[in-house]
């Protein structure tokens, strides 16, 4: 018992040094990230009650090889902070002598990487209806998405999501892409 007390009195002071360094070394660090209100950049994050992103959106069949490219929107609402966002998205997607209108709901799960770069993994239903045909396709979707914040405010970013998706319909068509683009932040107040 004498032994353990001992190692508890040697130990406490080390703690101290490492909770001043620390202290130390966060005031440092505010000193060059401080807003105008004085609070540090880094402790305060803006609430969020949207992400519009506006982007181009590339896919391919796996099966056919086809190619297709468009333009795309979606919007993105917090449903559970740092534990799910739900993304409701829709995108036409042209190839030659067809076109492709595709919408998704996907559910999202985000990882906070640093202050300027979020990880997100999603899985969601999708709806496509091509105009040559008059198809309707049911799929689901499966995304990784890289969104990057050049400033912590998050007021402006972009993004990149790679695709994959597996249709239900008969054929079970099979497709990857890619979509890119501008991510603009609504605030919740």
């Amino acid at each position: 018992m004498q032994i353990f007390r001992v190692a508890c009195r040697e130990v406490r002071p080390i703690r101290w040094i490492h909770d001043i360094c620390g202290e130390v070394l966060r005031c440092h660090f505010d000193r060059f990230c401080l807003l105008p209100d004085g609070t540090a950049a880094g402790r305060r994050k803006r609430a969020v009650f949207a992400v519009v992103e506006l982007g181009a959106a590339t896919e391919r069949s796996i099966q056919e090889g086809a190619y297709s490219i468009g333009p795309l929107a979606s919007v993105e609402f917090p449903v559970i902070k740092d534990w799910l966002e739900i993304e409701a998205g829709i995108s036409p997607l042209f190839r030659p002598g067809q076109a492709e209108w595709q919408t998704d709901l996907l559910f999202k799960k985000p990882f906070t990487i640093n202050e300027h770069v979020e990880f997100m993994i999603e899985a969601g239903p999708q709806l496509s209806y091509a105009t040559s045909g008059g198809t309707t396709q049911i799929a689901s979707e499966v995304t990784l998405e890289w969104m990057i914040w050049p400033s912590a405010e998050r007021k402006f970013g972009w993004f990149v999501e790679p695709t994959y998706s597996y249709s239900f319909s008969r054929g079970h068509e099979q497709s990857i892409g890619i979509a890119t683009g501008l991510m603009i932040a609504i605030p919740s107040n």
